[in-house]
């Protein structure tokens, strides 16, 4: 049996797949297969994603039969995958080379059933990277989750498959932290996911993507704390201010409105301003960014915080 399946979904991805299956195919663990879900492009992605799986046979292409990220990677991790493992992979995205190997190293010691790892943030070459997430020691709590995912994105992700499958999938309707609300009925049901301290993805900052619309990110949310209220845990003040600071972030990240980035930081010094601001280094330093914003040009605005 394969040890890794890992589930590429692929909307007019024509532009990013090469590196995205290029940091694939350099993976130290080289027991892999991968599957790109092709989500309706209309660009050369399958073309693309075809002349990778004619090249390398660990690679195949399929159609999804519904609709979005979500319905894809399910199709693709349920329906498609022979795996023991479930690893996704956003098409704009980079892995790390030793990526599968320390989630593998991770695994091997038990007690867990889903890992991540650090991520770098890039713009345009992922050796080009400036700025590194934080992995948290233990298992992750529904309370972690509601503050700032150390996840962070579903690039970043690995788990069993019979877990993945007993868990039901992301919630195909989302088309925003789906991956949020499928975390905490992960950890609802009495599964464990634990960080690794290495860097596993370098993620595209983008101002075009899904993850640009904060709005509806927070929107979708509300829907994860419904989630969260079914297994007892409800958001508090300092969490929310958290959240809203991760959200102040990116907007500077990916030089969205400036007016945004604020609303943000303000939306989070309300509910909590010491949580918000602390530590300093990154809760005052995004309000006084959020701040600068204000009054710099974009191109100045992006050089400071794109990374």
């Amino acid at each position: 049996m394969t040890k890794f399946s890992v589930v590429i979904p692929a909307l007019n991805a024509e532009k990013t797949l090469t590196q995205t299956l290029r940091g694939v195919q350099v993976q130290t663990c080289r027991d892999w297969e991968a599957i790109v879900v092709d989500d309706g492009s209309t660009d050369g992605t399958v073309a693309l994603a075809r002349r990778f799986a004619r090249a390398d046979h660990r690679i195949r292409v399929v159609p999804n039969p519904g609709k979005g990220p979500s319905a894809a990677r399910n199709f693709g991790a349920i329906d498609c995958a022979s795996g023991t493992y479930v690893a996704f992979c956003d098409a704009d995205d980079v892995w790390a080379p030793g990526k599968l190997t320390s989630v593998a190293q991770r695994f091997a010691e038990g007690e867990v059933e889903a890992v991540f790892g650090q991520i770098g943030f890039f713009q345009n070459q992922p050796h080009k990277i400036r700025t590194r997430s934080t992995v948290p020691e233990g298992e992750i709590s529904i309370r972690m989750l509601l503050g700032e995912n150390p996840v962070c994105t579903l690039s970043n992700l690995t788990v069993a498959r019979a877990v993945f499958e007993a868990t039901g999938g992301f919630d195909a309707d989302l088309l925003h932290n789906e991956d949020l609300d499928w975390q905490i009925r992960l950890i609802g049901q009495g599964y464990r996911l634990c960080g690794v301290n290495h860097l596993h993805v370098c993620y595209r900052t983008s101002g075009s993507g899904l993850s640009s619309d904060l709005t509806a990110m927070i929107a979708a949310r509300d829907r994860a704390l419904l989630t969260a209220q079914s297994f007892g845990v409800t958001v508090r003040p300092a969490e929310e201010a958290l959240h809203y600071r991760y959200l102040a972030r990116r907007a500077l990240r990916l030089n969205l409105a400036p007016r945004i980035a604020w609303d943000m930081t303000r939306r989070g010094l309300s509910r909590d301003a010491r949580s918000f601001l602390c530590p300093p280094r990154r809760g005052a330093a995004t309000a006084l960014g959020a701040l600068l914003a204000q009054v710099l040009p974009a191109a100045v605005r992006r050089s400071l915080f794109s990374h």
